[in-house]
């Protein structure tokens, strides 16, 4: 029985539990002796982890995809957590269970198949409910459609992802068309549920989550294109025209050539629905990233490869801030010697201050911005309503402006 899960592990803690193999690999130390790099995993995530010693006797006792007993060291390396395997022996399906090894949504399966097949009812064009009905009735396409990931890694890759993600999405549609009067709730629907459906053949979910040989070779939309061939034919007097928007909707649903889709959206359903599932997608990436953040310091997460950027972390940035912020007396002011003086800078901080914004990029060309004439001081913005504030008086009484004019002057006509 499972007892320590990877998300929950602890540095410096030797752990003996039960995982399951995503990755093996024999590499060898500058000795010329073997060694094992590992990627172990549970639903809670996954663990790097290295075995230095007693290789040779356990290295072909199990493969990828195994479950293993480990028995390790749990120590922090580059920021993140890894274990240094002392013992390991692979172990029986029958010794473990299923749920404890992969991702699954955490939202009842039953109640967003309900919510699909809700939305599917309230579909007014009778061709288009017939045909998503011919789909959701089949047996073996509402198996593996409760259960299937969306994608392999991307977006919403757990068990039930890709209905999580229908649903998601189905909520989505209904919002903007109720914003967009133009635009047809039936088609959207439609598109929301069978966009991504030919991944529940795309991909294998049963150890890890991988591509079968029929998604590597044709993918998820002609797999999906295939399917909508014979539920179409089964619809009496399915109109071709509709069906050729609905391939549409499926083929253009990446929205740009170079992420993979055959066509660009060129009608209104298509675009909008492109943009939607490109959002639900996006933002399920930036919240799975940063959940399952495996660094242990810093505001930052690790490299989100499909974003093509890191993210931060939001609320512990935040609460970062706070902790270091000083609570202010109860007076609401500093309070020096006997003396309570109003909150705010000191002189000495503001100078510091000042001097720091104008050594930042942003201040140097906000002052450039707002100069008029060399040696002039920045233009400073002027309050709704309120008078502009004089400028600085040279020795005298003159002003920049006038000791500038008088200075041209001199040159222009000094010699009359």
């Amino acid at each position: 029985m499972k007892t320590h899960f990877i998300r929950e592990l602890e540095p410096n803690q030797v752990v003996t539990s039960f995982f399951i193999v995503h990755s093996k690999e024999v590499r060898l130390k500058k000795t010329g002796e073997p060694y094992l790099c590992l990627t172990l995993a549970d639903r809670t995530g996954q663990l790097d982890a290295k075995m230095w010693d007693g290789v040779p006797e356990v290295a072909d006792a199990f493969d990828q995809d195994d479950f293993v007993k480990v028995k390790g060291l749990v120590q922090v390396y580059r920021n993140r957590p890894q274990m240094t395997v002392h013992k390991l022996r692979r172990v029986e399906e029958s010794d473990v269970d299923f749920a404890d090894y992969f991702p699954h949504t955490d939202k009842n399966i039953e109640e967003m198949w309900a919510a699909v097949r809700a939305a599917v009812a309230g579909v007014r064009n009778e061709h288009l409910r017939a045909l998503l009905n011919a789909f959701l009735d089949d047996e073996e396409v509402a198996r593996r459609f409760k259960i299937a990931p969306a994608a392999k890694s991307l977006h919403h890759a757990r068990l039930g992802g890709l209905l999580e993600h229908v649903v998601s999405l189905l909520g989505l549609c209904r919002l903007m068309a109720g914003h967009y009067d133009f635009i047809d709730l039936d088609l959207l629907v439609t598109a929301a549920v069978l966009h991504d459906l030919g991944k529940i053949y795309e991909l294998h979910y049963e150890r890890s989550f991988g591509y079968s040989t029929e998604g590597q070779l044709l993918g998820h939309m002609i797999i999906v294109l295939d399917m909508l061939q014979a539920k179409a034919a089964a619809v009496p007097g399915f109109p071709p025209k509709l069906k050729t928007l609905v391939e549409h909707l499926i083929l253009s649903h990446h929205g740009h050539y170079e992420f993979g889709s055959p066509k660009l959206p060129m009608f209104p359903e298509a675009l909008l629905f492109h943009y939607l599932d490109d959002l639900d997608s996006k933002l399920e990436s930036m919240r799975a990233t940063i959940a399952g953040d495996p660094n242990i310091d810093g505001d930052w997460t690790v490299y989100n490869a499909s974003l093509e950027r890191p993210l931060l972390k939001k609320e512990k940035f935040l609460r970062e801030e706070a902790e270091k912020e000083p609570q202010p007396p109860a007076t609401g002011g500093r309070v020096q010697g006997s003396a309570t003086e109003p909150a705010g800078p000191s002189p000495a901080e503001a100078s510091e201050d000042a001097a720091a914004s104008r050594n930042t990029p942003a201040a140097a060309s906000a002052e450039e911005r707002g100069r008029t004439a060399p040696g002039m001081p920045a233009a400073r913005p002027v309050q709704a309503n309120q008078p502009a504030a004089p400028r600085p008086a040279r020795p005298g009484g003159q002003t920049v402006f006038g000791e500038l004019l008088h200075s041209a002057l001199k040159e222009d006509g000094g010699s009359k």
